[in-house]
């Protein structure tokens, strides 16, 4: 009897178990670390005082750089052992724009740091870990703020029909720079420095605000021509009041930072335009939130279940809530404290939601199980989450 001789080819190595979890872990993942952060950033900055508040707040944000660090290790195992599915998600039009959550996310959590962490790791331990993650977050948003619209223009192919609010997500990015880069002003040395770093930012504000307004009426007419958009994706209608809220708090912390860096009458400018802007712009956040809030209540009568975009009524809410809180701040009218406290709730009870059903779906196993096989003839096109 002959035997067959031993293969001298050895059996190709399959990917560690652990490394196969994570490859259905997309960039919408980083969405959970920025509406965890938004609930520290949002929550001091209200302006009534309530006991333990703060410690809660930055509980919040301890939580939110321990869901960064695990995500940006569980990504950089995606790269490095499904690369292949990282390059489709980057050359898919539906996937791409959620590189933008990346910057946001570190953004986020950077001025969470200077905002609350401070409390428990100290000024300089903040300052220092907010500069690492503004200088990283506002490099990977500009870089992606160019890059998405190029690969949508030259590599994807896309419809009218496929608009949908997820392409603001690299868009925004330069915002969240606009508005958590003055924290870090008064840490600078004086002169140059600082009113470099505040213009730079008001740079961002312009870039991102412009980029914002090409897009927006997109998104409109294609809900108006178009009809609502998937269930799955409903949520993603709070995305709009992401740049709205952003930018609100952006011209707010201007008017803060402006006096003594730049010179008058320009440091006043800030303060006239902290109003004059951010009073109109929160007129429409607040109809875009009351069209978009009966959008999902339509969907979610019509069977919407729980994706990652329900992280989607996290942060853009969170943004409204420090836009408000700008507003009080230099208004001094108590419509607008009232609207900061029932916002940031309104933002407590989407977070619960969100980080509960997140939780449930990770022990089950279900939100990193690949999406479910369709006959190709039937398979509906791929629809994204975050």
């Amino acid at each position: 009897m002959v035997t067959a001789a031993p293969s001298r080819t050895a059996p190709r190595r399959t990917a560690r178990p652990r490394a196969r979890s994570v490859r259905h872990l997309g960039p919408n993942w980083y969405a959970s670390a920025m509406g965890t952060a938004v609930v520290a950033t949002a929550g001091a900055g209200l302006p009534f005082g309530v006991p333990g508040l703060r410690t809660v707040c930055t509980a919040f944000w301890a939580l939110a750089l321990a869901v960064l660090v695990v995500l940006l290790l569980a990504r950089a195992a995606h790269w490095t052992h499904h690369r292949d599915q990282a390059v489709t998600h980057l050359l898919d039009p539906a996937t791409a724009p959620f590189y933008g959550c990346l910057s946001m996310a570190l953004l986020a959590v950077g001025g969470g740091a200077l905002v609350v962490g401070r409390d428990w790791i100290g000024t300089p331990a903040a300052v220092a870990l907010d500069a690492v993650l503004f200088t990283a977050g506002t490099l990977i948003g500009l870089t992606a703020a160019v890059a998405v619209p190029y690969l949508m223009v030259v590599r994807h192919r896309v419809d009218a029909t496929q608009v949908t609010p997820v392409w603001l997500l690299p868009l925004v990015a330069p915002m969240v720079s606009a508005a958590l880069g003055p924290l870090l002003v008064p840490h600078l040395p004086a002169g140059g420095p600082r009113e470099t770093l505040l213009l730079a930012c008001f740079a961002m504000f312009g870039l991102s605000l412009l980029a914002t307004l090409l897009m927006l009426p997109m998104i409109f007419a294609r809900l108006v021509t178009g009809g609502p958009l998937p269930l799955a994706l409903t949520p993603a209608l709070f995305l709009v009041l992401g740049p709205l809220g952003q930018s609100t708090t952006a011209v707010a912390t201007f008017a803060v930072a402006a006096p003594g860096v730049v010179p008058a009458p320009y440091d006043q400018g800030f303060v006239v335009l902290a109003v004059l802007y951010g009073v109109p712009v929160t007129g429409f956040a607040l109809f875009w939130l009351a069209l978009a809030g009966a959008m999902v209540v339509r969907a979610r009568r019509r069977g919407m279940g729980f994706t990652m975009t329900w992280w989607a009524f996290t942060f853009p809410v969170g943004t409204r809530v420090t836009g408000a809180e700008g507003l009080a701040r230099h208004t001094g009218l108590v419509v607008y404290e009232g609207l900061a406290v029932a916002l940031f709730l309104l933002l407590l009870v989407a977070w619960s939601v969100a980080a509960a059903h997140t939780a449930r779906g990770l022990l089950s196993g279900r939100l990193l199980a690949p999406p479910p096989r369709a006959p190709l003839a039937l398979a509906p096109p791929p629809v994204p989450v975050v």
